[in-house]
């Protein structure tokens, strides 16, 4: 017995297709679905209502439309109601639903009638299928209703059956992505028996419904169609539990499919064909789309980014190729992909029109397509009729652009004229041709025809003899003739397709230029603000466009400025706008479906850990972005996500580090105060217990206070010092500048330090007439107490300190040395590291000391630097430089 083992493929995407209906936080959506209006759907979705009320289930109305029908109204009154939302467009006030309030609302259930509504413009979203996805994304369970006719992919069949177009459909992910569909079904005759009760329209629409869309095969074809829906997901549910259970059955490889879209009307019945054969195969499927050198109108740009969004919408993959040969392009992406089948439309070309195409494309891809299988699929009759009409040209060149290559062979006819005698007049067919060749590749396709036109006439009837005649005697020049024309067309579309070829690569090579560019520009980028300056105004420059861009803030909100080096400016309405598209991580605005009144359009910058701010574009042209722009674009923004996200994470990374640090020296400087206090504390409370004893000899007690006193002196120390290392990082340490002299500061540090050097010879190398320099006598008194007292603390009693002083080229050195064991090679620079101590010394001490002391020194615009000498022992050099001359009144008191 053979051990079954699903598909690994199809059962991640069955699992796939689970999760994201059972995604965590998101609402459930159940639709109550019906073939037509007037079977209950709504009805039967107040009747569940109620029953899950009564259950404890805090339900709201969101829309519901009634139709006057008294039982659905009298279902209707006993439930809560959000009000609509009145919206004013045209002069008329009209109703919709009020998102925003249910949202604060937030029920746990909402009911939403007729979800394949057309919004008011000037609301949030154009669909009201929209308003429930974003109901869903809050975590609020929808119930809705739709009919058959309005699912997208049966919008075609329905037309056909019912001689209706629906224009308000939605996408067939939306039944995907249901938890649950009820079926609401009743038979033709019940259904045309509560037409005529007045139960589905009012009176007066009776008797046209029931003529037209209510007719009894119209009926039961669209009630066919909803139960085959119906089975066909429960089908599709069953085989995804089979996967996900691994239960044994027919396990077949997946096909995919590629359908070419175009601005033609036919591509949107092409898209929702594949679409629905591929849901009926559990098939993958993309849409394509070639971009050739054919320029296209205002209104060829819309129809094709809405046949390309209908792609989207309806589930599949977008894939956007260059290309000057159609089904080169098409079979190129084929093979990339694995594709097993294409979808085409049925061309409705003359053959004259083939001809000049180099072909049928359906008969090139046919022979082209090897193993791959094509499907072509035909059109409505007013898909047909809009097919067969000729496209209006789209003009390469400008009419400037024809008179400049008129008057080229004008001036090229009058210099053969000329040169006739020299050169015959076979010549000056190859001038003319050179001409046209010229024309073509300097200045376009159309030029060089109308060139190529020209010059074979006037090349008859002024050169050709009989001269000034259009009449041709010898066979020989007729022939000559007839080849130069078929020549010179031939050349001149072939050299004006060479450059159209050459702009192309042009293009695409300026785009993966501005790619780099930008990849590069972001990527030496040293921080945010670089980062989002170089966005911008690589954006900006791309697209001739005003940018701005908002960060995610670190309480996970929009911030409410742009960033400051933004060229667009944001007002409220507009802000209002970015913050939606920030909050459900979806474009809205210009030239979308969402917001689409705002003045820019608004894109997420989306990563895999959120999105970390939002993108606002308005060019500077009126018409939209091509396909190939808005795919650079979308590079564009996914990039500089990208490039945000990493300098995001590089700052939650340092500032992470920074935590661990202050961690440690927090940790450090607990133990370190925790000893450093413990120790003269302990000698105070000691000392100050044995004083209260009244038997102590004078000298017992004379040494016990002494003892008391360096405890004292050891805790005002530490305190001074801490107290130094917290205004030295706070930035609040002032200087008192005054004219010191060298000599008087080491003096005063020796008598500071005499007792704790008692033991340690002081050998002082003082220059003679040092300058007076300004410093703080007492700060500067400071770090030299504090170098000698780190040598009295870890150098053995008798080594011996050397102390000098000189000047140096504009500065004033001291140097500060002891003969003791040094200080490891490693350690000379981070001994002035805050808490540091050196290995192996012997415990006492903060490592605040050497800290602070270059902390005061650098306070001066000074240097302090520690080094071994040659026979053992550290040295630390002081380095302060002459700023000014000291006035005569200082010299003079000197």
């Amino acid at each position: 017995m053979t051990e079954h083992r699903p598909d690994p493929d199809a059962l991640l995407a069955a699992v796939q297709r689970e999760e994201s209906r059972q995604q965590r936080g998101r609402g459930k959506l159940k639709i109550f679905f019906g073939a037509t209006a007037g079977v209950g759907k709504t009805y039967a979705m107040l009747e569940a209502a109620h029953q899950v009320n009564e259950k404890g289930v805090d339900v709201v109305v969101g829309y519901v439309e009634t139709h006057k029908r008294a039982e659905t109204e009298a279902l209707l009154a006993t439930l809560e109601i959000i009000p609509r939302k009145q919206v004013e467009y045209r002069g008329t006030t009209l109703e919709e639903m009020d998102l925003d309030a249910i949202l604060a609302r937030k029920p746990e259930l909402v009911l939403v009638d007729e979800l394949a509504h057309t919004n008011v413009p000037g609301v949030r979203h154009s669909k009201r299928f929209q308003d429930v996805l974003e109901l869903l994304d809050a975590g609020i369970n929808v119930w809705t209703t739709v009919n058959v006719q309005h699912v997208e992919s049966r919008a075609d069949t329905v037309r056909q059956i019912t001689g209706i177009t629906v224009h308000e459909t939605i996408p067939d992910s939306l039944l995907e992505l249901a938890d649950e569909i009820e079926l609401i079904d009743l038979s033709p005759e019940e259904l045309r028996k509560r037409l005529f009760e007045g139960k589905v329209y009012t009176a007066e629409r009776v008797e046209t419904a029931s003529k037209n869309f209510f007719r009894s095969g119209n009926l039961t074809a669209l009630r066919e169609m909803a139960l085959r829906l119906t089975a066909e997901r429960v089908d599709h549910q069953l085989q995804d539990y089979m996967q996900i259970k691994q239960i044994a059955g027919p396990w077949k490889s997946a096909d995919r499919l590629m359908v070419a879209v175009s601005p033609s009307p036919l591509s949107e019945r092409l898209i929702r064909w594949t679409r629905r054969v591929a849901y009926n195969l559990e098939a993958e499927w993309l849409a394509i789309y070639v971009e050739s050198p054919r320029l296209l109108s205002d209104e060829d740009k819309v129809r094709l980014a809405h046949n390309l969004e209908l792609a989207r919408q309806l589930g599949g993959e977008v894939i956007s190729s260059t290309g000057s040969d159609v089904v080169e392009s098409l079979m190129r992406v084929a093979r990339q992909r694995n594709v097993t089948q294409i979808v085409i439309g049925k061309p409705a070309h003359t053959p004259l029109q083939d001809l000049l195409r180099g072909g049928s494309y359906v008969n090139r891809l046919v022979r082209a397509s090897g193993d791959v299988d094509v499907y072509v699929v035909t059109g409505d009759p007013s898909e047909s009729t809009q097919q067969l009409r000729l496209p209006r040209p789209q003009p390469h060149s400008v009419w400037n652009e024809y008179l400049l290559g008129a008057l080229i062979i004008v001036t090229v006819t009058a210099l053969n004229l000329v040169t006739l005698p020299l050169i015959g007049y076979q010549a000056v067919g190859m001038t003319d041709l050179l001409a046209v060749l010229l024309v073509a590749a300097y200045i376009g396709r159309g030029p060089a025809l109308v060139v190529a036109a020209l010059s074979a006439i006037t090349w008859d009837i002024l050169f050709i003899p009989p001269r000034f005649t259009p009449i041709i005697t010898h066979l020989e020049d007729v022939i000559v003739l007839v080849m130069y024309f078929f020549i010179a067309i031939f050349t001149g579309n072939l050299t004006a397709k060479i450059r159209a070829q050459q702009q192309q690569a042009r293009s695409y090579a300026e785009r993966t230029l501005a790619v780099y560019t930008l990849a590069r520009e972001t990527a030496t980028a040293v921080n945010m603000d670089d980062v989002l300056e170089t966005a911008i105004d690589q954006i900006g420059r791309v697209f001739d466009a005003e940018v701005a861009i908002f960060l995610r803030t670190h309480s996970n909100h929009l911030e409410a400025q742009p960033h400051p080096q933004s060229t667009l400016t944001i007002s409220d309405k507009e802000l209002v706008v970015a913050t939606w598209v920030f909050d459900n991580s979806k474009p809205a605005g210009r030239y979308t479906e969402t917001l689409s009144a705002a003045e820019a359009k608004y894109l997420p910058l989306l990563t895999p850990g959120g999105t970390v701010g939002v993108l606002a574009v308005r060019t500077r042209k009126s018409e939209r972005l091509s396909i190939d722009e808005e795919a650079l674009l979308d590079t564009f923004t996914r990039q500089i996500a990208l490039v945000i996200e990493r300098e995001m994470l590089d700052e939650a990374a340092e500032q992470a580090a920074m935590l661990r640090e202050s961690e440690r020296l927090h940790n450090t400087l607990l133990n370190s105060i925790s000893h450093e206090l413990r120790t003269p504390i302990a000698t105070v409370v000691g000392a100050a217990s044995s004083l209260l004893n009244q038997n102590l000899s004078a000298d017992a007690q004379h040494a016990l206070l002494s003892d008391i006193q360096a405890a004292g002196d050891r805790l005002n120390r530490l305190v001074a010092n801490l107290l130094d290392m917290t205004r030295l990082e706070s930035g609040r340490l002032k200087l008192k500048l005054e004219w010191c002299d060298i000599s008087d500061l080491i003096n005063v540090a020796l008598s500071s330090t005499a007792k704790r050097l008692v033991d340690h010879p002081i050998h002082l190398n003082l220059a003679p007439d040092l300058p007076l320099i300004q410093m703080d006598f007492v700060l500067m008194e400071q770090v030299l107490v504090n170098l000698l007292d780190n040598i009295a603390s870890y150098t053995p009693p008798g080594t011996p300190v050397d102390i000098s002083s000189k000047m140096n080229d504009g500065t004033i050195q001291i140097v500060v040395a002891d003969h003791g064991p040094g200080l490891p090679p490693d350690d000379l620079e981070r001994v002035f590291d805050k808490f540091y101590r050196v290995p192996g010394s012997k415990a006492g001490g903060t490592g605040l000391g050497l800290s602070i002391s270059r902390g005061l020194v650098n306070a001066h615009n000074g240097t302090i630097d520690a080094s071994n000498l040659p026979e053992g022992g550290a040295q630390f050099t002081i380095t302060l430089p002459i700023t000014a001359a000291p006035p005569p009144a200082q010299e003079a008191a000197l």
